[in-house]
């Protein structure tokens, strides 16, 4: 059977390093092309070895194949925050967001809306390109940041996620490892409660530096409310759509079929309450996204945005990143390297830290991730039994490192998807998504004290 060694593996992926590291640092170029070089790279590594193209193309189809749930989930996206900002939900959220906040609590109040959002409904996504849109219109308004807001709302949505049973990654990371779902849950809540209250006290006292004397200006917030009640018929009513939304995905309604339900119901309530909008205005808002004319700057920046062609950034390069990790696994090229470093693996603590590693290259290279869940889950379980490690030790590292992970990657479908939604890279939101690093931190050091650490007698 044809496979790579460790030779070749080494040479395509220090070759994408080096590709993106100059195209990206050096010439600020977006990441699809030094990607598709990259597997232009691995292609012909893998023909080098012995591979035929109907081989490595099927890699390619493969690894698609794995990123197409999160392609029809961006695009559905698009189409929903188009319709939603022209129908005046996205705005009246806002609106209404500015009346209930504060500026000091706003970065802590949007970790707990986000996480309990995300609890609920199992999807961080999906809390990410509803309550996320509204939450960042409303830091807008309180002058906070943008990527301190994303930050906020990124590290809730995550721990919410991470906590739900109806979270497909939290069904998945058990699945592989070899338990169930809720024991996976609560050895997994032991560090992620750590993290959290962490996080929450961060962004608390990030918070007091805004409006802590409560004698900010708020002519900003003023114009911002003017711009939408003059552009939007803002009610409460129109709460309807994403309550809907949150009610039917915690009621286990897919996420796809979810979210669908709230484009239609938006498309309803645009023609109620938002007048001389027609049925034709609605599909171009759904295709090319909304235009915002309020006259007020940073709330036309921040709605201007939404529809399919929006999100056909992130859906190409998830496409273009999938087809490169497509080829890397059908070639056997990560294994290779897996295998090498698992070789040099001694300790329990050296496994869950190269379990972590693991994951956080995956997705890096593989950038999806249910792919950095599957692969070190499949790799690694074996090594945990014969070090008489519970599963579950194995599914808390894959949780932290391979899914938490995902979204501090540009190219990641993660990472592309919130650039979509939010208006913000990776780059610029990493130093605030507290959630998203400081979990796999705390997994890493419980692992190195032998703190939580579950035997198979367990």
């Amino acid at each position: 059977m044809k496979t790579a060694n460790l030779k070749p593996a080494l040479f395509t992926f220090g070759t994408l390093i080096i590709i993106m590291s100059i195209s990206i640092g050096v010439y600020e170029a977006d990441p699809h092309v030094p990607m598709l070089l990259g597997t232009l790279i691995a292609a012909l590594v893998a023909a080098k070895i012995g591979f035929n193209w109907d081989e490595i193309q099927n890699g390619m189809i493969e690894g698609i194949t794995f990123a197409l749930q999160a392609v029809i989930i961006l695009a559905i996206i698009g189409v929903l925050i188009g319709v939603w900002i022209l129908g005046g939900i996205v705005p009246t959220i806002i609106y209404y967001g500015l009346e209930i906040l504060s500026p000091s609590i706003f970065l802590f109040a949007t970790v707990i809306i986000t996480s309990i959002t995300a609890l609920a409904t199992g999807t961080s996504w999906g809390t990410i390109g509803t309550m996320g849109i509204a939450l960042m219109g409303i830091g807008v308004g309180f002058g906070i940041p943008a990527p301190m807001a994303a930050g906020a709302i990124i590290s809730g949505s995550y721990f919410g996620d991470k906590l739900s049973p109806l979270s497909d990654t939290t069904n998945l990371a058990p699945a592989v490892s070899g338990t169930d779902i809720f024991t996976h849950i609560k050895h997994m809540f032991i560090t992620t409660s750590i993290s959290y209250v962490i996080v929450l006290g961060i962004f608390l006292f990030l918070g007091f530096q805004f409006n802590v004397d409560g004698t900010a200006d708020l002519s900003t917030i003023d114009q911002i409310q003017q711009g939408l009640s003059r552009d939007f018929t803002i009610s409460p009513i129109l709460f309807l759509a994403p309550i809907t939304v949150i009610v039917a995905i915690a009621k286990k309604v897919p996420a796809i079929p979810g979210i669908t339900l709230g484009i239609i119901l938006g498309m309803f309530l645009t023609v109620i309450f938002q007048p001389g909008i027609n049925f034709g205005d609605i599909l171009h808002a759904g295709y090319d996204g909304y235009v915002s004319e309020t006259g007020v700057e940073e709330i036309d920046e921040l709605l201007t945005t939404g529809g399919l062609t929006g999100m056909m950034y992130s859906i190409s390069l998830a496409i273009i990143a999938m087809m490169f990790g497509g080829i890397t696994e059908k070639t056997g090229q990560l294994k290779a390297i897996v295998n090498f470093i698992l070789s040099k693996v001694k300790s329990e603590a050296g496994l869950m830290t190269t379990t972590a590693a693991t994951g956080i290259f995956s997705n890096l290279v593989m950038p999806e991730q249910y792919i950095s869940v599957v692969v070190p889950g499949r790799m690694y379980a074996p090594a945990y039994k014969e070090k008489n490690l519970h599963p579950k030790q194995l599914s808390r590292t894959l949780e932290a490192a391979g899914t938490l992970t995902a979204p501090l990657v540009p190219w990641n479908t993660c990472g592309v998807f919130i650039y979509g939604a939010l208006g913000i890279s990776a780059f610029e939101y990493l130093p605030y998504a507290f959630m998203n690093y400081l979990t796999i931190i705390i997994v890493l050091l419980f692992g190195v004290l032998g703190i939580s650490t579950a035997r198979l007698e367990e």
